[in-house]
C-alpha cells in the first residue's frame, strides 16, 4: 500500500455495494484489502501496509483483553496519573504496552507518540529507514470499562521528515498532513474503521477466523440528522454560542445521544449522522480533547465520509500543533449539523 493521496469520489456505486455502502458480495479481510490497495500502486514498498497490519494485530490483542478485563483483573485504577494529570486505568497501561511492542518491530516507523507517554519515542532516524510517525490514544474512554461501555483505540499516521531532528517538532503536523487515520471500537462487536484519504472503510472482527472483515465500503454520513452528542451537565460552563445552539436544538425537536466515550460517540455519529460536540469549559478553556491523536484522526475520517470538523470556527485539520499533548475544542459530524452549530457560534 503506498502513501495515500487525496482523491475524489465519483458517487457511483460499485458492484461490491448495496445501499449506504454495505458489502454484500465476497468476504474481504482487512489484510486482503490492504494488499489489494497496494497492488494498485506499482511503486509501493509494502512498508505502510505492514504498519496497518501491526495496528490490526494490536487491536485483536486489546479486544481480547477488554472482553476479559474482569477475569484478568484489568478493571480499576493503576494507582498512578499519566502525563495529562489523569488517573491511569490498568487497561490504559496494558493497551499502551501492546501497541508500543507491536509497532516497535516495524522498521519503517521512526517515531511513536502515545497519550500515556510524556514525550514521543524515537525508534529510528530517517537515515535508518524511518519513514512514518504513528500517534495514538491506546484506550479512549477506559474509565467506562467498569460499566462495560464501549471503548476504543485511535491512531494516526504521518510522514517522518528526516531533516527535523526533534521528535516533538516532527510529529507536530497539521491534520491535513495525515496519510492515514482510524479507530478501533471495542463494543458489542470489535470494529476497525480506517481512511487513507480514499474514503472511509469499516471492518468487523470475526472471532471464528480471527480476522477483520469488510462490512462497509466508502461510508458516507447523511448531511443532516437531528441528533446531538454532548455532555450537557457542563452547559453552564460552555461559551454563549454553544448555549445558544443547545437552546435552538431543544426548540427544534433534536434528540440527545451521549455515551461518554469519544470513539463510541463519534462512531455512532459517523454511521447515523448528527453532531458531536466537546466545547471549551470554564475548567478547560482551551478544550479537553487532544488535537494530534484524537481530534485530527477523527476529523480526517469525518471529512472523508462527507462531514465537517471545526475547532471554534476554524477547520480542525488546519490548526498547526505546537506540542504532542495539545488540546482543542471540537465540533464534528454531518455537514448540515455542524453548520447549524457554527451559525450560533458566530452570533
Amino acid at each position: 500500500m503506498s502513501t495515500p493521496k487525496a482523491s475524489t469520489n465519483s458517487g457511483q456505486s460499485s458492484p461490491h455495494q448495496a445501499a449506504r455502502g454495505v458489502v454484500t458480495d465476497n468476504l474481504l479481510s482487512l489484510q486482503t484489502f490492504i494488499l489489494d490497495e497496494e497492488a494498485r500502486h506499482p511503486h509501493a514498498s509494502g512498508e505502510f501496509s505492514w504498519i496497518i497490519s501491526a495496528i490490526s494485530l494490536a487491536a485483536k490483542m486489546i479486544a481480547y483483553k477488554v472482553r476479559h478485563v474482569r477475569l484478568q483483573g484489568g478493571v480499576g485504577s493503576q494507582g498512578d496519573v499519566n502525563v495529562q494529570g489523569e488517573e491511569q486505568i490498568k487497561m490504559d497501561v496494558i493497551a499502551n504496552e501492546v501497541i508500543m511492542r507491536v509497532l516497535g518491530s516495524r522498521h519503517s516507523i521512526a517515531v511513536l507518540g502515545s497519550e500515556e507517554d510524556e514525550q514521543p519515542t524515537i525508534l529510528r532516524r530517517g537515515s535508518e529507514g524511518g519513514k512514518y510517525c504513528v500517534l495514538f490514544d491506546p484506550l479512549d474512554g477506559s474509565s467506562n470499562l467498569d460499566t462495560a461501555v464501549g471503548v476504543g483505540t485511535i491512531f494516526t499516521i504521518l510522514l517522518n521528515d528526516p531533516t527535523i531532528p526533534g521528535a516533538v517538532e516532527t510529529v507536530c503536523q497539521p491534520g491535513t498532513k495525515q496519510v492515514a487515520a482510524g479507530y478501533v471500537l471495542y463494543g458489542s462487536s470489535t470494529v476497525f474503521v480506517i481512511t487513507t484519504g480514499h474514503g472511509v472503510h469499516m471492518f468487523e472482527l470475526d472471532m471464528s477466523v480471527g480476522s477483520f472483515l469488510l462490512v462497509s465500503r466508502d461510508l458516507k454520513m447523511p448531511r443532516t440528522c437531528k441528533v446531538y452528542s454532548v455532555n450537557e451537565a457542563n452547559t453552564e460552563g460552555f461559551p454563549e454560542g454553544y448555549q445558544r445552539y443547545l437552546k435552538w436544538a431543544h426548540a427544534n425537536d433534536y434528540s440527545s445521544r451521549y455515551i461518554g466515550s469519544m470513539v463510541a460517540d463519534v462512531h455512532r455519529t459517523l454511521v447515523k449522522g448528527g453532531v458531536f460536540l466537546y466545547p471549551p469549559t470554564a475548567k478547560h478553556a482551551g478544550g479537553k480533547l487532544r488535537l494530534l491523536y484524537e481530534a485530527n484522526p477523527m476529523s480526517f475520517l469525518v471529512e472523508q465520509a462527507g462531514g465537517m470538523s471545526v475547532s471554534g470556527t476554524k477547520r480542525t485539520m488546519e490548526i498547526q500543533p505546537k506540542e504532542l499533548h495539545e488540546r482543542t475544542p471540537l465540533v464534528m459530524g454531518s455537514s448540515g449539523e455542524v453548520e447549524h452549530v457554527l451559525r450560533h457560534l458566530r452570533g
